[in-house]
């Protein structure tokens, strides 16, 4: 499997790297791309981390103003792409179809050829502009999953709440996994 990880500036980098320690784990191909806005958030949320850290857990890192990657293009043949977390900006841009960085562009591939794209954003609350970006996504293909609490599963800490919304996004991509504990009835 081949996925595109786009992580936007929007609060929850922690969902990002997650997620792409599972896909690492898994021995899914990641094609990385961090936003300039999420590299400020890095440093604020997780400055342990750091781009570099999240860098080392991808198969491979492009720039986002490198709009001649391979992924810019949909010859180059992906499973889809998680843009994890989805900041209000990108969500609109992806909406209304602008392409101006590698993100975007790599969205709008994956709308254009068909492929799965999985949106997490990341605001609350949501305004109505929010809400028709959202909306105007669905109805283009992609699968929205807000990043929204479930307790459910039994959740002792933050890191089970954000191995609930991961293990969301896994399912979409139709990838097993065991990061929590399924409703049972």
């Amino acid at each position: 499997m081949r996925l595109i990880v786009g992580v936007t500036g929007a609060s929850g980098v922690v969902l990002a790297r997650r997620l792409l320690e599972v896909l690492k784990e898994k021995g899914v191909e990641t094609h990385l791309i961090v936003s300039s806005g999420a590299e400020d958030i890095i440093k604020y949320e997780a400055p342990d981390l750091g781009s570099a850290g999240l860098a080392s857990l991808a198969s491979v890192v492009h720039s986002n103003d490198d709009l001649a990657a391979s992924i810019s293009s949909g010859s180059f043949k992906t499973d889809g792409m998680v843009v994890i977390p989805a900041s209000m900006k990108t969500v609109s841009q992806l909406a209304h179809g602008i392409a101006d960085n590698l993100i975007a562009r790599a969205a709008d591939v994956c709308l254009k050829e068909e492929r799965k794209l999985i949106v997490v954003p990341r605001e609350a609350p949501f305004n109505l502009i929010h809400l028709r970006n959202l909306t105007t996504l669905k109805e283009a293909g992609a699968t929205i999953i807000p990043p929204l609490l479930a307790f459910y599963p039994k959740p002792q800490s933050v890191e089970d709440m954000v191995d609930f919304v991961v293990g969301k996004v896994l399912d979409s991509l139709n990838l097993e996994h065991n990061l929590y504990r399924t409703w049972e009835g």
